[in-house]
């Protein structure tokens, strides 16, 4: 005999650390309608800049030298802040963005890409990697990456 009672299930909403992210958001579209379009890109890039100063060691290490590969790699793409997160966009859409581990408490940090990353390959592929440290394989990697996803 089969048990059909449903499973109770209570949704407590977003978490705290989900809620912070939504907020960050919201002052940064405040701040970015304030600035203008001129502003924008050397104001992003200072704004990414202090984002990873105030990081955890562990993950300050990496989004360093993820911004510095990104900013070799991709010179047309745009440093932002995205949901508080160092971000990368082209257009005014982001390509790319590094989570810390530290920022919804995860085992490891994230490069992750967005839709107009262009890195389609057949049906399936990745759209974000984790990150533990970064060895000289792992920065070509990320170069080629986001060499291609500019296109």
């Amino acid at each position: 005999m089969t048990d059909t009672k449903k499973a109770t299930r209570t949704f407590d909403g977003f978490s705290d650390e989900e809620r912070a992210a939504m907020k960050e958001h919201a002052q940064e579209l405040k701040t970015a309608a304030r600035r203008g379009s001129r502003a924008a890109k050397a104001d992003g890039e200072r704004d990414v800049l202090a984002k990873i100063a105030e990081m955890a060691e562990a993950d300050r290490v990496i989004a360093e030298r993820v911004h510095a590969i990104i900013k070799a790699s991709a010179p047309t793409l745009s440093p932002k802040l995205w949901y508080g997160q160092p971000a990368y966009a082209k257009d005014g859409k982001i390509v790319c963005f590094f989570q810390p581990a530290a920022k919804f408490k995860t085992r490891y940090a994230t490069l992750g890409f967005n839709d107009p990353a262009q890195l389609d390959d057949g049906t399936m592929w990745p759209t974000a990697f984790a990150l533990t440290e970064l060895t000289a394989a792992g920065e070509a990697r990320i170069g080629e990456l986001v060499k291609r996803a500019v296109g």
